[in-house]
């Protein structure tokens, strides 16, 4: 590879616009990749920038490190990934983010009732679980995850 064509890891780090520390992180789970000079001082092919902006874009949205590492696994190491590649990523995490919406809106519509009914009673509460009835589907809050839905 060019030497000219890599950036050093501070140089990274001002494109992308995340600390050292972050791309240490990200390095370490596997999210971006170097290699090492002569000297052991790491060098990041250009295209990196493009990875490391996916990751902060998924991230913003709510996708786990643990699913944003195993979408950037199927993609090209030594080359940018294409523009079919992100679609095909984005694709991929479309079901999951629509349920999430849909959750999010349901728990935002809950806590303003909760919050406006200024009662400070649990009852009449729409979020209470009266006699935890619902324990006994599972842990966590069970009305207001849309799955867990008679």
């Amino acid at each position: 590879m060019d030497p000219d064509a890599e950036l050093t890891i501070g140089q990274l780090a001002k494109r992308a616009g995340v600390t050292v520390t972050t791309l240490h992180f990200y390095e370490e789970r596997g999210l971006i990749q170097s290699r090492r000079t002569a000297g052991n001082q790491r060098r990041f092919a250009r295209h990196m920038l493009r990875r490391i902006a996916f990751v902060r874009v998924a991230q913003r949205v709510g996708i786990p490190l643990r699913e944003i590492g195993e979408a950037l696994a199927r993609l090209p190491v030594g080359q940018a990934p294409t523009q079919d590649d992100w679609e095909q990523l984005s694709t991929s995490w479309q079901a999951d983010l629509d349920l999430r919406i849909k959750q999010l809106v349901r728990l935002r519509d809950k806590l303003t009732d909760c919050i406006g009914c200024g009662c400070l009673s649990l009852e009449r509460c729409v979020l209470r679980n009266r006699d935890d009835k619902l324990g006994a589907t599972g842990t966590g809050p069970r009305r207001l995850w849309i799955d867990a839905l008679p």
